[in-house]
C-alpha cells in the first residue's frame, strides 16, 4: 500500500479513497513542515501582541468581544475543542471519519492555520495507527464547518473522549493514544479553532459518493441494456450519430454503454413482431437521456469537489502576506449544492429504473413474458414483491432528494444566521447511493430471469456473461416461488462490488 503524502497544494480524490477506505499510511512532506512552522511564527508573533486578534486572543463565535488574557488561551482552546464535541445519536461510519480527518490534516498542511507542525503530526499519527475517533451522525449544521464531527476528533488528539482502535473496540482516546506511543496534543492559540473549522466531513463524503455513483451508473446502463434485450426493444435509438445532435457528453457514455453491451444480440429488434411498436415507452427509449443527464451532474460535483480539495479552509487564515485575516470560506453551500443535486439525479435514475422492472413484470406490457416472471403464475408470485420492494425504495429516495441545502436554520445567537446544512446533504446522499444500488440489483434480477425467459432467441455475449456471473454469485434464475430476500441480497453484493460491471468487460472492453 503506497504512503499519501500530504503537502501544501491539496490532495486529490484518489488520495482520500486511499486512506478513508484503504487504511493507506499518511506523512507530511518537508514543504508542509516548513509551511506549518513559518505560519506559526506568525501566529506566535500576534499572540504576543496586545491587539486582540480573532481565535489567537479572542473567544469565538457570538462571544468574539471578550480579549482573553495570555494564561487562559490554552485552556480557551481546550475549551472549545470539548464544548463543541457535543454530537449526538448513532456513530458514523469509519470510512468517513477518516476523510475527515485527512481532509484536515491537509488544511493543516495548507500552512494557512497557524498550527504548530507537532499538531499536524500528532493527527497523522492517529490515522496511521488506525485509531478512529467516535464522531455522531447530528451535530453539524455545515457552517462554521462540520464543527461537531471534527470537535470529536480534536478531543481525540487531546487524548480525551473515545476512540476506536484497530481491533473495533471502542475505549478512552487516552488509552489508545498511549497504546500506540502517541503524545496528546496540549493545544495553544488558535490550534482548537483551527481543528474544528472546515467542511472536511461534507467533502469526504462527497468524494466517497462520486467514487461509488461512478460505478452505479455505468452498472444502471447496463441493467437498462439487459432490461431492452428482455423486452424485445430497439436498439437503433443507441446509434451515436443521434446522441451526437443533442451534444450531452453523459447521454452520449450512457448510449455508448447500452449499445455496446448489446452488441450481439438476438433479441433487440423484435419491436415489429407480433405486437408491433412503433417506438419503446420512455423508460426504455430514454434510458441514456436520464442516465446521461445525471453523468454530467457527477462532472459538475466532481469539478467542486476538485475545487475544494484545493483548498484551505479555516478561520481567521494566514496570508502568504503575514496577515491574519477572518473570512466566510468555512461556509458549505458549494459543496452541499451539488450533495443536494445528486441526491436529485439518484432519485431519477432509480425511478426510471423501477419502471422499466414493473413493465418486465407486467403481461399486458412485456411482450411475451409470463406475468411477474412467475413458473406458474397464480400458483407462484414470481418476482411481484420484489418490485414492491424497488417502488419503496424509489420512494424513500424521492424523499431524499429533497434539498438539505435550502433549510438554513440560525445558530450562536444569530452570528451564524444563515448556514449550509451540507453535512445533513451529505449523510443522506449517503443513504441514497445504498438505496439506488439496492434498486439496480433488482432490475438486475428481474431483466436477467427475464432474458431467460425468452426461449429460442440469444441474447448478446455481454449479457450471458453477465447472467453466467450473476448465477455463479448464488443470485437463482427462472423456476418456482422461493425465498427471495437472499437472491436480492446477493445481487445487490453482485452491483456494489463491482462484479456487474466486471462481467460486461470481460465482453465489451471498458465502459464509460
Amino acid at each position: 500500500m503506497h504512503t499519501v503524502v500530504v503537502g501544501t497544494a491539496g490532495v486529490t480524490a484518489s488520495d482520500v479513497l486511499a486512506v478513508a477506505r484503504g487504511g493507506a499510511p499518511v506523512e507530511l512532506s518537508a514543504e508542509a513542515v516548513a509551511a506549518l512552522a513559518a505560519s506559526r511564527g506568525i501566529v506566535d508573533a500576534l499572540a504576543a501582541k496586545p491587539d486582540p486578534v480573532y481565535g489567537v486572543s479572542t473567544g469565538f463565535g457570538a462571544l468574539a468581544t471578550r480579549h482573553i488574557d495570555p494564561g487562559l488561551r490554552g485552556r480557551l482552546q481546550r475549551n472549545i475543542v470539548r464544548s463543541h464535541a457535543a454530537g449526538m445519536g448513532p456513530r458514523v461510519e469509519r470510512e468517513v471519519v477518516r476523510a475527515l480527518m485527512f481532509l484536515r490534516l491537509k488544511t493543516l498542511c495548507s500552512g494557512r492555520t497557524g498550527v504548530r507542525p507537532e499538531v499536524a503530526r500528532t493527527m497523522a499519527e492517529v490515522l496511521n495507527a488506525g485509531i478512529t475517533p467516535v464522531v455522531h451522525e447530528y451535530g453539524s449544521l455545515g457552517c462554521s464547518g462540520d464543527l461537531a464531527p471534527l470537535s470529536h476528533c480534536a478531543l481525540t488528539l487531546m487524548g480525551e473522549g473515545e476512540a476506536e482502535g484497530p481491533d473495533g473496540g471502542v475505549r478512552p482516546a487516552g488509552e489508545l493514544l498511549a497504546e500506540h506511543g502517541i503524545r496528546p496534543v496540549e493545544l495553544r492559540e488558535k490550534e482548537g479553532l483551527a481543528l474544528l473549522n472546515g467542511t472536511d466531513g461534507m467533502l469526504g463524503m462527497l468524494v466517497m459518493a462520486l467514487a461509488d455513483l461512478d460505478l452505479l451508473y455505468t452498472s444502471a446502463d447496463v441493467t437498462a441494456a439487459l432490461s431492452l434485450e428482455a423486452l424485445l426493444g430497439t436498439d437503433k435509438v443507441l446509434a451515436p450519430e443521434l446522441h451526437a445532435i443533442r451534444p450531452h457528453p453523459g447521454q452520449a457514455a450512457s448510449a455508448a454503454n447500452m449499445l455496446a453491451v448489446l452488441k450481439g444480440s438476438g433479441l433487440t429488434g423484435h419491436h415489429q413482431d407480433d405486437a408491433p411498436r412503433v417506438q419503446d415507452a420512455y423508460s426504455v427509449r430514454c434510458a441514456p437521456q436520464v442516465a446521461g443527464a445525471g453523468r454530467d451532474t457527477l462532472a459538475h460535483a466532481r469539478l467542486v469537489a476538485e475545487r475544494e480539495l484545493a483548498a484551505a479552509v479555516d478561520n481567521p487564515v494566514v496570508l502568504p502576506d503575514g496577515r491574519v485575516e477572518s473570512n466566510g470560506n468555512f461556509h458549505g453551500a458549494p459543496v452541499a449544492y451539488v450533495l443536494d443535486f445528486l441526491a436529485i439525479a439518484v432519485a431519477d435514475l432509480a425511478s426510471i429504473a423501477e419502471r422499466r422492472t414493473d413493465r418486465l413484470l407486467d403481461k399486458n406490457r412485456s411482450h411475451g413474458l409470463p406475468p411477474f416472471l412467475a413458473d406458474d403464475p397464480g400458483v407462484d408470485s414470481g418476482l411481484m414483491i420484489a418490485q414492491y420492494t424497488q417502488a419503496a425504495l424509489v420512494g424513500e429516495l424521492k424523499r431524499l432528494a429533497v434539498p438539505a441545502s435550502t433549510d438554513s436554520i440560525p445558530s450562536s445567537a444569530m452570528q451564524e444566521d444563515h448556514v449550509s446544512m451540507g453535512w445533513s446533504a451529505a449523510r443522506k446522499l449517503r443513504t441514497a447511493v445504498d438505496n439506488l444500488t439496492r434498486v439496480v440489483a433488482i432490475e438486475l434480477y428481474a431483466a436477467t430471469r427475464a432474458v431467460e425467459l425468452r426461449e429460442g432467441l440469444t441474447p448478446a455475449p455481454a449479457t450471458r456473461a453477465v447472467v453466467e456471473a450473476v448465477r455463479e454469485a448464488g443470485v437463482g434464475g427462472p423456476g418456482p416461488d422461493r425465498h427471495l430476500a437472499p437472491d436480492l441480497a446477493a445481487a445487490e453484493a453482485f452491483v456494489r462490488d463491482g462484479r456487474l460491471v466486471a462481467a460486461v468487460e470481460t465482453v465489451t472492453g471498458p465502459l464509460s
